[in-house]
């Protein structure tokens, strides 16, 4: 399949270190125009076609929000994004409102995290392309355009059903897939539980295009990263007027799910005022937008995630107990990546199938590395890891030196020799016998080259010139 061309992105920050981290992070992937303030954005994109713009929101002059409100009315098919350090709720809410912001980013970033977004923008933005094809079907050809739409909806049913949850045939996560199958079909609310990034959303549209609701909406929303005010506006839905930034009317997510399922992710984090909102809603069938007078009924089914101990937030007062029995009809736990190392090699497989890079494949030495790994990022870091060896990779065998420092150093430890616990001395002295054995191999493993064994090792160089010389290693080899 053809590689898309690489999309533009425009970005506006009036700090020029700050401009130079973000074109260097995003330029292997974009064609990256950058500008010092508003105005010269709006140069730029008088003179350029750009898809993708993310700009800082306090500048001097014209800020983000306002910048982004010209773009909108300039260039509407461009997908804005904002980029701040501060969480006003009233910016915010205007960036949404008055911007047609798609995503409010917080500073500080990280660059994987940024870079997956912003390809999320540029799929965002080839979707709105291929809607406005479709649209031009629809006048010239109805029923093309609903071949097309049913053929588009059989393929996400396809990559969105159980076995997009790659797992062996000993994996703990039969279990939980087994269990989900069953009660798909079943008109209960679901909790999923678990550490951040296990799959818990995966798992959750799995449910749902399972479910006689498949043909409907599959809806998503964060909770934790919302303050209660702009949650209750997202969720519930808002009449013009009803608070500042509060421009024009907007359809809740409630609304917008209607028939289908909304998938209330990190649910854990809500406040008890806005909890007490929620229960509402999920009781009487209906939601009342901010400002509004009137009630508007609903139908969905709800499916909540947390990475929290609910049944110990509802003993603590922390988490109300009638919400708590309402969203857990029934209870599914995601089992972490380190407790399923034998699906690793699976999920691997699957991400380098769907990459354009299709037919790589990792060394028997950088897949026992990623199997010795703890993986506290679970399969979210593991997907992170592999799009990295993909990136830096020039053949088709990936070998371990591709791999994150963070990774490799927990491989060295899980093959370093444990004999020091059982020898004699304090913890202290164990502990420097075994941080000789991670340097002593890494210095091995890279020639002696101190610049590269302290990068693997997440230190300076005078850090580990010190390290050696206190534990007695040669240090002299360069």
């Amino acid at each position: 399949m053809r590689t898309p061309a690489p999309l533009s992105v425009l970005v506006v920050d009036d700090e020029p270190r700050s401009l130079e981290t973000l074109r260097r992070t995003l330029e292997e992937d974009f064609t990256v125009f950058t500008a010092a303030s508003a105005e010269d954005g709006e140069a730029v994109m008088a003179r350029e076609f750009v898809h993708i713009v993310l700009s800082d929101q306090r500048m001097p002059g014209t800020q983000g929000v306002e910048f982004l409100r010209r773009v909108r009315s300039q260039w509407p098919d461009t997908v804005r994004l904002i980029l701040s350090g501060y969480t006003d709720a009233e910016d915010i809410i205007a960036g949404i409102n008055q911007a047609g912001i798609w995503q409010y980013l917080l500073k500080p970033w990280h660059p994987e995290q940024l870079l997956l977004t912003l390809k999320s923008a540029a799929d965002l933005w080839r979707l709105q392309q291929e809607n406005q094809r479709l649209s031009l079907d629809l006048r010239d050809s109805p029923e093309l355009l609903v071949q097309r739409v049913a053929s588009r909806r059989g393929t996400l049913k396809a990559r969105s059903g159980f076995d997009r949850l790659a797992r062996a045939a000993d994996s703990p996560l039969n279990a939980v897939c087994e269990l989900a199958r069953k009660i798909a079909g079943h008109e209960l609310s679901v909790l999923i539980t678990g550490e951040s990034g296990t799959g818990k959303e995966l798992l959750a549209r799995a449910i749902h295009f399972s479910s006689d609701r498949a043909q409907r909406p599959f809806v998503v929303e964060n909770c934790g990263a919302l303050p209660d005010t702009l949650l209750e506006a997202e969720l519930f839905g808002h009449k013009k007027g009803a608070f500042t930034g509060a421009h024009e009317d907007r359809i809740g997510l409630f609304q917008q799910a209607d028939g289908g399922t909304l998938f209330l992710d990190e649910i854990g984090d809500t406040s008890p005022a806005f909890q007490v909102k929620l229960l509402r809603a999920l009781q009487e069938g209906e939601v009342r937008p901010v400002g509004s007078a009137r009630t508007v009924p609903v139908d969905v089914r709800i499916i909540a995630a947390t990475n929290r101990d609910l049944e110990a937030d509802v003993a603590s007062g922390r988490f109300r107990r009638d919400l708590y029995y309402r969203i857990a009809g029934i209870g599914l736990h995601m089992p972490c990546l380190r407790e399923r190392p034998q699906d690793i090699p699976l999920i691997v497989g699957g991400l380098f199938k769907e990459s354009a890079l299709a037919g790589r494949r990792f060394s028997d030495a950088a897949l026992k590395t990623l199997l010795a790994y703890h993986w506290p990022g679970n399969v979210r870091e593991l997907q992170n890891e592999v799009m990295r060896a993909l990136a830096l990779a020039e053949g088709h065998l990936l070998d371990a030196e591709l791999l994150s420092p963070r990774l490799r150093v927990a491989k060295v430890m899980s093959g370093a020799s444990f004999a020091v616990d059982g020898e004699s001395g304090t913890l202290k002295d164990r502990l420097d016998r075994l941080e000789g054995q991670v340097i002593a191999a890494t210095m091995e493993r890279h020639k002696g080259n101190k610049t590269r064994v302290a990068e693997e090792l997440g230190l300076t160089r005078v850090g580990l010139r010190m390290k050696l010389a206190r534990l007695g290693l040669d240090g002299d080899a360069e």
